[in-house]
């Protein structure tokens, strides 16, 4: 069995890379998405092992120094990362792991060569995005333009990702999104093994 992908995923608050995540995840078989590890505490709906694993941030710095993170960041003054076992894990068993990081988590996974496609989230224009935001109402006037501020910071990494898709229509974002995923399982360093298997087939029957 080939080792499934690392697709990670990134893109500007109000992007809609959950809403996509989610569809993708609905359309197409075989995909896991990564569970991060967090020290912010749980919200109302959030399940334990389901949405993060919640850990205190005594543990979570014991982690940062044992190399169990495949990235990880402090964001507004609570720490998120990726569990390197839980992907390992995943991919071992033939599944696709959908990391969805922010651009300073997928420059770290950049910098460690580890063998991912690298995909980027993009707003069908800053306007639409500044609305996207402001859409939400539950947040006020600073954070908006706090966020707005990022989103602009970020859109200037996308150059450094493999793949760019604009989110503008959901279902035509999803196809591309299929797409890349269909076209890199069949890259010749993915189907080597199975080249090596007709190879061998064929001196055999010789």
């Amino acid at each position: 069995m080939n080792k499934g992908l690392v697709l990670v995923i990134s893109g500007p608050s109000g992007s809609g890379k959950d809403t996509l995540i989610a569809q993708l995840m609905e359309e197409m078989d075989g995909l896991c998405y990564s569970v991060s590890a967090t020290t912010r505490p749980p919200r109302d709906h959030e399940l334990h092992g389901t949405d993060y694993f919640f850990i205190e941030k005594e543990e979570f710095r014991q982690k940062i120094g044992q190399g169990d993170f495949l990235e990880w960041a402090e964001i507004y003054g609570d720490y998120y990362g990726t569990p390197a076992d839980y992907v390992a894990e995943k991919r071992e068993q033939g599944l696709d792991v959908i990391l969805k990081i922010d651009v300073q988590g997928a420059r770290k996974i950049r910098t460690a060569a580890m063998d991912s496609v690298f995909i980027f989230i993009a707003p069908p224009s800053m306007e639409e995005l500044r609305r996207r935001i402001q859409g939400r109402g539950t947040e006020s006037a600073e954070s908006i333009e706090k966020r707005f501020h990022t989103a602009v910071q970020e859109v200037r990494e996308a150059a450094a990702y493999d793949y760019i898709i604009v989110n503008d229509k959901i279902p035509e974002a999803v196809c591309h999104l299929k797409s890349v995923i269909m076209a890199e399982k069949k890259r010749v360093q993915r189907m080597w093994p199975v080249l090596q298997e007709l190879f061998q087939e064929s001196e055999e029957s010789m």
